[in-house]
């Protein structure tokens, strides 16, 4: 059985999925990474959002609506384009990437939960501590793990609730302190005088700039929900672009309200949130509310990474049931939830969360898990961009509920390549050290990088040549691909 009874009715609102999407896309831990930027933050955000976010929507929408009654997301997606070694990679980064990514979001979790004493100096020592951060870490990630085992329904609504309490609200109210702030004449720490345009002549300014593109991922994975939304062919485009847009607008009014109260040389990634908060508090004689927001916080992460506990692996799940993966990975319980799939991914993430103790500092282990996730993430992107424009000549006749342009592929071609293009200059950028913070050995930074990302590549292409027949499940219902037809 591989769905459960529950999730046979339970439907996902165009309001409710909009809500995951922001909340899968959307951290605000994210903010302090482009607050050092000052006014050039918003060049950043608007460039990534034209050359990535636009276009990756758009393409989603366009795929995930095509194949609106087929099981499999990116995986389908690739698949029906360049074959199913290809769809199995894509649909692995998918999934890979994400597990490596929840340390580093849960670090911002643990920093929350450390900030809720009513002692800044004491709550910054503790948010330092190596061993506090990996209890924290681990403790968030097996509680949203086992509320992914109990259905879509329960992660639907804790996913819903957790983004409008810990991501949506913390930053209307960030943006509204600092209008508060501003208005009563508290001193503006950013620079008014700089350009908008940042100095592309210092290459090392645009280096730590590139993981905003990780920043915006995440919008094409709501595509394996899409047989669980109402009228998908017309909903599920109109949940990312509402989506899209309050993404926007959060993390550029956000990085400003944060840069305004915070001195860019006083930023530090994993912290500067909390103290921005604080620091709005106190001005306003509020300090009893930093522990309040530091809660909220820690449920916005509770659901950002619930939302993407359940979405990957439950790609992954479907993908290994129609063949692609040992008998061991597709066991669920008795709620048809992909039990084995997320009990293993739970050992991984507590295996990454010990490279705490050979990392430099938390900050650094945090950087060099984040620009890993972003080389593997970005190859799945740019696989998903070139899928869609060979699909539009491989299959010209197949229908398109939701179809970029009325007619020819002129549009198609521009938000495909352009993704594609911007995909690939993050990819190259993401090799780079970032001069702006310290990630210990330069050795250790290229090794991490070059090695994990030939494994995490690797992986898939050896699974893939020692599948078996055996390996389908018996009740499957995975359609086959239309060049199998």
């Amino acid at each position: 059985m591989s769905t459960d009874k529950k999730s046979k009715t339970f439907r996902l609102s165009v309001m409710t999925l909009a809500v995951m999407n922001i909340t899968a896309v959307v951290s605000l831990r994210g903010l302090a990474t482009e607050a050092i930027y000052g006014l050039a933050s918003a060049f950043y955000y608007l460039f990534a959002a034209v050359v990535f976010l636009i276009p990756t929507a758009m393409v989603a929408a366009e795929l995930a609506a095509m194949f609106a009654n087929k099981q499999g997301g990116v995986f389908r997606w690739v698949g029906e384009a360049f074959g199913a070694k290809a769809g199995f990679l894509a649909i692995w980064l998918q999934w890979i990437q994400s597990t490596i990514w929840y340390p580093t979001v849960l670090t911002f979790g643990a920093v929350s939960i450390a900030f809720i004493g009513f002692n800044p100096t004491a709550d910054a020592a503790l948010a330092s501590n190596r061993l506090f951060t990996l209890v924290v870490v681990l403790a968030i990630y097996w509680i949203a793990t086992f509320i992914s085992l109990r259905g879509l329904d329960w992660v639907g609504k804790v996913s819903k609730w957790g983004g409008i309490i810990g991501t949506i609200i913390p930053a209307a109210l960030l943006i509204l302190l600092a209008v508060v702030y501003l208005a009563t004449g508290g001193h503006n720490n950013l620079n008014m005088q700089e350009s908008f345009f940042p100095d592309m002549s210092n290459f090392n300014n645009i280096v730590l700039a590139s993981s905003i593109f990780l920043f915006y991922a995440g919008m094409e994975m709501m595509g394996i929900h899409v047989m669980e939304v109402d009228n998908p062919k017309r909903n599920y485009p109109r949940a990312i672009i509402i989506g899209s847009l309050v993404t926007v607008l959060i993390f550029i009014l956000g990085t400003f309200s944060l840069g305004i109260i915070v001195p860019a040389k006083d930023i530090s990634l994993t912290q500067t949130l909390l103290i921005g908060f604080d620091n709005y508090f106190h001005y306003l004689k509020m300090s009893w509310m930093g522990p309040i927001v530091a809660i909220a916080l820690v449920f916005g992460v509770l659901a950002g990474v619930l939302t993407w506990v359940s979405g990957p692996s439950k790609g992954i799940f479907a993908v290994g049931r129609a063949g692609y993966l040992p008998p061991f990975f597709q066991k669920t319980n008795s709620r048809g939830v992909q039990r084995n799939i997320l009990l293993i991914q739970g050992v991984i993430v507590t295996i990454l969360g010990m490279l705490f103790v050979v990392m430099p500092s938390v900050q650094s282990f945090y950087q060099i898990l984040s620009q890993l996730t972003v080389l593997l993430y970005l190859i799945m992107y740019m696989l998903m961009f070139a899928a869609a424009i060979t699909l539009r000549y491989k299959y010209p006749k197949l229908e398109r509920p939701f179809r970029l342009g009325a007619k020819g592929n002129a549009l198609m071609w521009l938000l495909g390549g352009m993704g594609f293009c911007g995909s690939l200059l993050a990819f190259v950028l993401s090799f780079i050290p970032p001069s702006q913070i310290s990630v210990g050995s330069t050795g250790v930074w290229y090794g991490v990088l070059i090695v994990g990302a030939i494994i995490f590549v690797g992986i898939p292409f050896i699974i893939y040549a020692m599948r078996k027949p055996s390996w389908r499940a018996a009740d499957g219902d995975f359609e086959k691909f239309e060049w199998e037809k």
